[in-house]
């Protein structure tokens, strides 16, 4: 039996045969763990095929989209905002983002990227539109949440998930940026004048501080030296009650010897002018010290 005979006797074999292996192909899918598959069945949604073997109704269901389940990231892109306090500023922004639900994205949304960018656009000039210029450069961290989580919700019904945003850069014009250096230099010099006053301040309150304490010390010297002073008149009014008018003619004498030595210890030449009744004292002194010692001898 030639080869045209065997197909002749066998041809629907064969045919059947072939139609169940096209259909066996077509009914098995192979999905990739990175995408998900949105299966249609005369044109409307049938199912969604997640990563590894699936089965569909051959020649009735197809593959319409094949989407990528991977995290996307938007190109870049810069749009003009002014702020609270009517500064124009350019803001660069970057939004990733990535596809949950696909049956939402394909059948709610033409073009993704496109939607996503200007949803961006509008949420980032009414955020910055509510704030000053000082706190979209000190509070960016506060004003990017703000932006994601605005964003995440404008595209929930696209099966999408936001997950990070973030502002780039925040540029001037050249006009503001002059007029914001003018006011850093005005606040540096601000600054340096309140630290030089309160330095000058603190000095003075030292010096003072210092003042005080040499005035107490010194009255504490003299309290001190009005104490001797009370404690010695005291011993010598005592002296006297209980020696009677010889004792103060002793002390007497004695301070006056006492200042003539000193006197006559000046150094350098110089002429001591001795009272006329110096010898006298003199004499009247050692007579009484000497009856002292004798007494105390």
């Amino acid at each position: 039996m030639d080869m045209n005979e065997f197909l002749a006797s066998n041809g629907v074999t064969l045919f059947l045969a072939a139609l169940v292996i096209l259909a066996v192909w077509k009914a098995v899918r192979i999905v990739p763990q990175s995408e998900k598959h949105v299966i249609e069945r005369f044109g409307r949604l049938r199912a969604v095929l997640g990563p590894g073997i699936n089965f569909i109704v051959p020649f009735l269901d197809r593959v319409a989209h094949k989407i990528s389940i991977l995290e996307r990231q938007l190109p870049n892109a810069e749009q003009d905002a002014i702020t609270k306090d009517n500064v124009l500023v350019k803001v660069e922004t970057s939004v990733f983002y990535r596809i949950l639900e696909p049956e939402k994205t394909v059948y709610r949304i033409r073009d993704v990227d496109a939607a996503i960018s200007t949803t961006v656009a509008g949420i980032v000039r009414s955020a910055i539109g509510e704030i000053d210029l000082d706190e979209v450069q000190s509070n960016r961290q506060r004003l990017i949440d703000q932006i994601k989580a605005q964003v995440a919700y404008a595209v929930e019904d696209w099966g999408i998930e936001v997950t990070r945003a973030e502002i780039l850069d925040v540029n001037l014009d050249q006009a503001t940026r002059d007029a914001m250096l003018q006011q850093l230099n005005a606040e540096r010099a601000r600054r340096a004048q309140v630290t030089e006053a309160e330095g000058r301040k603190r000095a003075i309150e030292l010096r003072a501080d210092a003042d005080l304490y040499a005035a107490q010390k010194a009255a504490e010297a003299r309290r001190v030296s009005a104490d001797a002073e009370a404690y010695a008149t005291g011993v010598v009014a005592k002296a006297i009650a209980q020696n009677g008018l010889e004792a103060a003619q002793y002390q007497v004498a004695l301070k006056q010897v006492e200042a003539l030595t000193a006197v006559g210890q000046g150094s350098g030449k110089q002429t001591i002018i001795v009272p006329a009744n110096a010898i006298e004292a003199f004499g009247d002194a050692f007579k009484m010290l000497a009856g002292k010692r004798g007494t105390g001898a």
